[in-house]
Order: C-alpha cells, then structure tokens, then sequence
C-alpha cells in the first residue's frame, strides 16, 4: 500500500498534514497552515520536491 496525506482539522481555524508511510507509521507532520488552500498547496510542493530532492547531511557541519 502507499504511503498517504491526511489532513486533519487542529481547532477551529487551523490545518495540519500528516505523512504516512505504506504501514501507517507518521513520516512526517507539517506546522498548522491557516486554510485548507494552503494546505493542498504543501502537499502539491511536497509531491514536486520529494522525487527530486537532494539528500544534505547535516551531522557533521564544520563551524
């Protein structure tokens, strides 16, 4: 199964997504995003941006 987008209502006024993985397991949860249009924006970047993405080690940063 692939993994899926959920949105979900955070009160009143605010939106958040989350990632899951083919198991259900949460990849990743998104801030609160003010409207549902927004929302599907993240998710189309998101969709855009993942395919190509550049994987950027961070552990090891010379100061």
């Amino acid at each position: 199964m692939a993994g899926r987008f959920e949105i979900h209502r955070v009160g009143d006024e605010s939106y958040r997504l989350r990632l899951t993985d083919g198991e259900g397991n949460i990849v990743a949860v998104s801030p609160n995003f003010k409207s549902l249009n927004t929302l599907l924006e993240g998710i189309n970047a998101m969709r855009e941006n993942a395919a190509t993405g550049i994987v950027v080690d961070l552990r090891q940063q010379q100061a």
